[in-house]
């Protein structure tokens, strides 16, 4: 059986330890390492590929030449491995390791244990182990609230780097592009929730808590990022609800109109 991890990099050659990434692959022959360069200006893609040499078949590399964001990275990464693997899941975590291959694990376990579709780390379900600033706490405290007004799912943390999809699953939850940059995870749950329903979502997907988490120094989402998140979950509201919404309206309208045009013939 085999599991892939795809990990997004954009500059990261000072964040890389690429040594921790090598203990874990040679502690265990069931994982595949999927590192997704979007579009680095610094030596991150040299590293890698240093990295890869001598062992083609545990750690592959999908190098795009332009920066797209780490919602378009992870998905060309997902699919990379699903049209190129024969991998039982896919999923994702930071290249800074914030959420450690131990706890990666853990959703893997779970995921399995109960035939899931999809388990994701949660760090404010944990008791401890989590280590971040009082900033950075407090901005994911009014960012958690204002994604879950959007969400309206009982889910603690929509926006932790770690997690794991059911092949099945990440096929259906890939298949498209994301409507914005950082806050793709918010548009999987709602595509899930959107295409089965509440009941199932709550049903399929676990929420574990983490036993680590640390915030490394050289964060990409800086505090002009999260200044946009207001703008970028309207985008999202706009896309998912607003947009399909007019559609249903004018595809109502459409049909009343044929009907009354055959009437009056």
């Amino acid at each position: 059986m085999i599991h892939g991890i795809v990990i997004p990099c954009y500059n990261e050659s000072k964040r890389l330890k690429l040594e921790e990434f090598q203990r874990f692959i040679d502690l265990t022959d069931e994982y595949t390492l999927c590192f997704v360069n979007d579009g680095s200006s610094d030596n991150t893609y040299e590293m890698l590929r240093s990295f890869r040499r001598g062992q083609p078949h545990r750690v592959k590399i999908v190098d795009l030449k332009k920066n797209v964001g780490k919602a378009e990275a992870v998905k060309r990464g997902i699919q990379y491995m699903l049209n190129n693997s024969k991998v039982e899941d896919i999923g994702f975590i930071d290249a800074d390791l914030s959420t450690d291959f131990r706890d990666y694990q853990l959703l893997v376990i779970n995921r399995m244990k109960h035939n899931l579709d999809m388990a994701f780390g949660s760090r404010k379900m944990s008791k401890s182990g989590i280590e971040r600033s009082w900033v950075r706490s407090l901005t994911s405290t009014i960012v958690g609230a204002l994604i879950q007004s959007v969400v309206r799912l009982p889910i603690h943390d929509t926006q932790c780097g770690a997690k794991v999809f059911k092949r099945s699953a990440a096929e259906l939850a890939f298949r498209q592009s994301f409507t914005t940059r950082w806050l793709f995870d918010v548009e999987l749950f709602i595509r899930f929730k959107k295409i089965f329903g509440k009941k199932w979502v709550m049903d399929r997907l676990l929420e574990v808590p983490l036993m680590r988490w640390q915030e490394v120094e050289g964060s990409k989402l800086t505090l002009k990022d999260s200044l946009k998140i207001p703008a970028q979950l309207l985008q999202i509201i706009k896309v998912y609800s607003v947009m399909p919404y007019l559609r249903t309206i004018e595809q109502s309208l459409l049909i009343l109109l044929g009907y009354r045009l055959s009437q009056g013939q």
